[in-house]
């Protein structure tokens, strides 16, 4: 006898599957609306601004002294949390604590789409060509990835932003943003993309020898129609699992960046920058509530958008469901 909830699944087309299995998953749901917070909270980071009065550029140290000790230390307790200052004031210059979260979440998301946009367009035409085309292509292309997967990526990081940034201004120069903004992509992209390639190029070598490929060369269809057509539509799960994995990583890894100093540096807002500034001496010693908001931030997007990637998976292929 056939269950009500298996009526409702007949003739629907696997992207209406998906969504129903998705639905139903409370904590994938939940993921969901949490990762939207974030990103809403970032787009609309200048109208927030606007609306609660402040920006994260104002120094406050300068312009309101009195809200300070002679250390730079806001004088209220925790920070200097009030009606006035939400989450509190930072303590050297003092800029304001909420609007500095809002535009770090901005730039650090911001930077990290550019990021995993690039790697999987890239992942995608490199794994699918070498899968595709096979033979010679296939095993240069296999070798590029090897080769590139033995890079210890995080110290690669590190070592080359001063050596992309200088490419594009010289060390005697004040490096603009745009620059920095320029460089971490292209640092992270460049060793981003290889896990994703090699899952594209697998999946395409069992694809390219199926019978519908097949039926497809014998009917004269081109190779880039037979990519598009047909090798294309049968690789968006794990295109699409494989990205929900990639964001938050490449979130971290940015923020890492900044913590170190070879990323976005004040006074643009930055995740990482805040966690840097949060390690100070003078920080930790009067204010440990600074670290709160940036870090549970970071927390709550991070744990959010990996259970949000599960259950992609899960709706994907219910045959991995735990």
């Amino acid at each position: 006898m056939v269950k009500a909830e298996d009526e409702e699944l007949v003739g629907r087309s696997p992207g209406q599957l998906m969504w129903i299995r998705f639905k139903r998953d409370r904590t994938g749901v939940i993921s969901a609306y949490v990762v939207l917070f974030f990103f809403l909270i970032g787009l609309l980071a200048p109208v927030i601004s606007w609306l609660y009065g402040k920006n994260p550029y104002t120094v406050y140290a300068d312009e309101r002294p009195e809200l300070f000790d002679s250390a730079g230390v806001p004088v209220q307790p925790n920070g200097g949390i009030s009606s006035e200052f939400w989450f509190g004031l930072e303590p050297g210059n003092g800029y304001d604590v909420f609007t500095k979260l809002l535009y770090g979440i901005r730039t650090s998301l911001g930077i990290s789409v550019a990021v995993t946009l690039a790697t999987v367009l890239t992942g995608i035409v490199l794994g699918v060509t070498a899968g595709y085309l096979g033979g010679r292509t296939d095993y240069w292309l296999s070798r590029i990835i090897d080769f590139l997967l033995a890079f210890p990526a995080q110290l690669f990081f590190i070592a080359s932003m001063p050596v992309v940034v200088s490419l594009f201004v010289s060390p005697r120069d004040e490096t603009p943003v745009y620059v920095r903004v320029v460089a971490l992509i292209l640092v992270q992209w460049f060793l981003g993309w290889m896990s994703l390639g090699r899952i594209l190029r697998g999946t395409t070598l069992a694809l390219r020898e199926r019978e519908f490929i097949d039926a497809a060369k014998v009917s004269g269809a081109p190779p880039w129609r037979i990519i598009r057509k047909e090798i294309l539509p049968n690789v968006v799960t794990p295109i699409l699992v494989q990205g929900t994995y990639m964001l938050p990583n490449f979130v971290t890894a940015e923020a890492g960046l900044s913590f170190l100093g070879v990323g976005i540096v004040e006074p643009t807002p930055d995740w990482g920058q805040m966690f840097s500034k949060a390690s100070t001496e003078l920080v930790m010693q009067n204010d440990i509530t600074y670290m709160f908001f940036p870090g549970i931030s970071m927390i709550i997007f991070i744990v959010a958008f990996n259970l949000l990637g599960d259950s992609v998976r899960d709706a994907f292929d219910p045959k991995t469901a735990r």
